[in-house]
């Protein structure tokens, strides 16, 4: 069974990442970019301190807490662990993964750290605003970040999928805490 699901996924990965372009190749690497997105994580703080005032900071404090636990147990829990190579460090894929760049990532891939992050950022400011055009810009904006990384040639669909699931309950744990945060610190007594 293991087998089959890893041969899907590598056949899925190939259709996927052959999918490219000159012109996609430059905009899935700014997508899959971290400082590219700084004006948008701005905007989403100033938002978020304009609509929740003081419950905001708890807020901003708790999709940082969210982001650094995505990250930690994406790589400390799950690369580190299971050890999957990239696909671009898959010697069986080697001349057939179309790489951008020269940009290989990291030597293992499971689960997409990119992933974990922006679903759960993005999960997580859905259960915030509750707004549901908000909430579909965001889930948008995750999904293409993360087809990105497949698009590349660093990560299989299979590390996508995963990372998300894992983004998401992560960002579903935070926002337990956070609304307990907010119920004993904000509500009258």
């Amino acid at each position: 069974m293991l087998h089959f699901l890893q041969q899907a996924d590598t056949t899925l990965f190939l259709f996927l990442n052959g999918l490219h372009s000159d012109y996609l190749d430059r905009v899935m690497f700014l997508i899959s970019g971290k400082k590219e997105w700084i004006p948008l994580y701005i905007a989403i703080i100033i938002l978020i301190i304009v609509k929740f005032k003081k419950k905001g900071l708890l807020a901003i404090f708790a999709l940082i807490i969210l982001l650094v636990l995505t990250d930690f147990v994406s790589v400390h829990l799950f690369k580190n662990v299971f050890q999957r190579l990239r696909p671009s460090h898959n010697p069986e894929l080697a001349g057939i993964v179309h790489i951008v760049n020269n940009y290989k990532g990291g030597m293992y891939g499971f689960v997409s750290s990119h992933a974990a992050n922006s679903f759960g950022f993005a999960t997580f400011l859905v259960l915030l605003f509750k707004n549901k055009y908000f909430s579909g810009f965001m889930l948008a904006w995750a999904t293409i970040v993360s087809y990105s990384r497949i698009y590349l040639g660093v990560h299989y669909p299979g590390d996508i999928i995963c990372g998300a699931v894992l983004g998401i309950l992560l960002s579903f744990g935070i926002f337990y805490l956070y609304q307990l945060s907010v119920k004993k610190y904000f509500q009258p007594k």
